[in-house]
């Protein structure tokens, strides 16, 4: 018998990634404060992130597996995490406009009763149209910016804005569904039984 598989996060997104991919799977919000010290390398920021959350989550759901990520842009140098408010997400939006930046998701899957974990990085390159003021503030007219790493959502509207992308869309999105998969079935018995 397979063993429950929990999402630990309250990102419509992931959940909606899951359940296309056919698993049947519980959501539990884990109840903690990401870090947001973008002083800190992304690949380390957002392993950590994925880790505290699975870590959150898991001790009082120890037959249970669980899945927890974090999802973060960079630019260059620069981290872009959720914007603040609407200037800051004016501001990233602007800062990507025209350009190539990568999308990194790190994803923790974590057995407790078994003492079982799993800890990877995905990256996907996302290059940018150059789009005028009036097309960046009709995008975020249309979807919500402040809970979205960069301050924008391939899924939502993408073509507007997104030229191209390499590598994984469901990692944009916030789940690179292909590793997990492949993960999920190999090192923790789980595959989907919902389609």
């Amino acid at each position: 018998m397979m063993p429950k598989l929990i999402l630990a996060s309250g990102s419509p997104r992931r959940k909606d990634l899951l359940t296309e991919a056919g698993y049947d799977f519980q959501v539990i919000v884990p109840d903690v404060e990401e870090n947001e010290d973008v002083s800190v390398p992304i690949r380390q920021l957002t392993k950590e992130n994925a880790e505290l959350k699975a870590e959150a989550v898991s001790p009082a759901n120890a037959d249970a597996v669980v899945i927890a990520a974090d999802t973060l842009v960079l630019l260059g140098e620069r981290v872009l995490t959720k914007p603040i408010d609407g200037d800051e997400a004016r501001e990233m939006l602007a800062s990507l406009n025209g350009k190539s930046h990568q999308v990194f998701t790190a994803f923790s899957i974590l057995h407790g009763r078994e003492g079982k974990r799993v800890l990877e990085t995905v990256t996907t390159d996302v290059h940018f149209k150059l789009l005028t003021e009036a097309e960046m503030t009709e995008y975020h007219r249309r979807i919500n910016p402040m809970d979205k790493a960069g301050a924008y959502a391939a899924q939502e509207h993408g073509k507007l804005i997104i030229d191209r992308i390499e590598g994984s869309m469901t990692n944009v999105i916030g789940l690179p569904m292909r590793k997990l998969a492949e993960i999920l079935e190999s090192d923790f018995g789980i595959v989907p039984t919902l389609r």
